[in-house]
């Protein structure tokens, strides 16, 4: 190499490798983050614009607690463990979703609380005032904690709809949430049935069992449709793979299995993109028909609405 050739290499930095190499040991204490989760998720379904923004996470210990309550030990750890789940703890994930028509904001279930879900919502670009719709899918205390705010509406300009089974059940249960966050919505309440709109393009469906009347409903705009099932099922693996799993948050076990079978047979039929507000986050995917035991599959989706 000639000296004209090792000049120029120095004076371009290649021959300092070293040097960089010090320089960037310099920099690499940067303090840890900590955990982090995008907090929502949009995506066009026809004409509608869908968020799901995420309302909360927590894990839970004991998972065949919860599922699998009517499967041995020895059959749940071996599924937990195809699926690589820990057979200790359960992360729950709490999702509201947003549908925007064009003409109305519908939000499903209001979360765990108003602090919780009016910060997703803000994340997610909106405001608790401009929230048109509330739907109930049902009435735990995960999808109704979110009405009231220290005692007042929490979405102080939105009308609201649920299932008249649903309301009528809670409504004489004689239960403390439902008497503070739901009854006094009572007056701007539609009540649903099977088969009934909350929006032109938004249908309600009977899925009982979950609850006396919990439903889900179907997103239909410009040929293209999209399932909002909420607790049909609570998990991918120990819930909708296995439809007949008992789970100890359903009310009619037998009836809950059913509405699963039913519901999650035609969106697999109907190859539609669905919503669960307990699937891992951000909640949508597909059901496919399942293998290997199991009856279902929960396919998340992979940038198939990004267009």
């Amino acid at each position: 190499m000639t000296d004209f050739t090792r000049r120029a290499l120095l004076a371009s930095g290649a021959a300092l490798p070293l040097a960089g190499l010090g320089a960037t040991a310099a920099r690499a204490e940067a303090p840890m983050k900590g955990a982090s989760f995008a907090r929502h998720r949009r995506f066009m379904i026809g004409g509608f614009e869908v968020t799901t923004i995420l309302g909360g996470t927590a894990p839970r210990e004991n998972p065949q607690g919860i599922f699998g309550m009517n499967v041995s030990e020895e059959e749940f750890n071996a599924v937990s463990e195809a699926n690589f789940l820990s057979t200790e703890v359960a992360q729950f994930f709490f999702t509201p979703t947003v549908v925007n028509t064009g003409s109305e904001l519908v939000l499903f279930d209001t979360g765990l609380n108003a602090e919780a879900t009016v910060g997703a919502l803000e994340s997610a670009g909106y405001a608790a005032d401009q929230i048109d719709v509330v739907v109930l899918t049902h009435m735990h205390g995960d999808h109704i904690g979110g009405l009231m705010n220290e005692g007042s509406p929490t979405f102080t300009n939105a009308r609201y709809a649920t299932g008249q089974v649903e309301y009528d059940h809670w409504a004489a249960a004689g239960n403390e949430r439902f008497d503070q966050n739901v009854r006094p919505m009572a007056d701007k309440m539609t009540f649903l049935g099977d088969g009934d709109d909350v929006v032109s393009g938004i249908t309600g469906m009977a899925a009982f069992g979950h609850t006396p009347g919990h439903m889900v409903y179907r997103i239909e705009s410009e040929g293209k449709g999209l399932a909002i099932f909420a607790d049909l099922a609570n998990h991918p693996v120990w819930s909708l793979a296995r439809p007949d799993w008992e789970v100890r948050f359903d009310a009619d076990k037998a009836q809950a299995a059913q509405a699963r079978r039913n519901v999650l047979g035609m969106i697999a039929a109907d190859r539609i993109p669905a919503i669960g507000y307990h699937m891992p986050f951000p909640a949508v995917g597909y059901v496919d028909t399942g293998s290997d035991g199991a009856e279902f599959r929960w396919v998340p989706e992979a940038g198939q609405l990004m267009g």
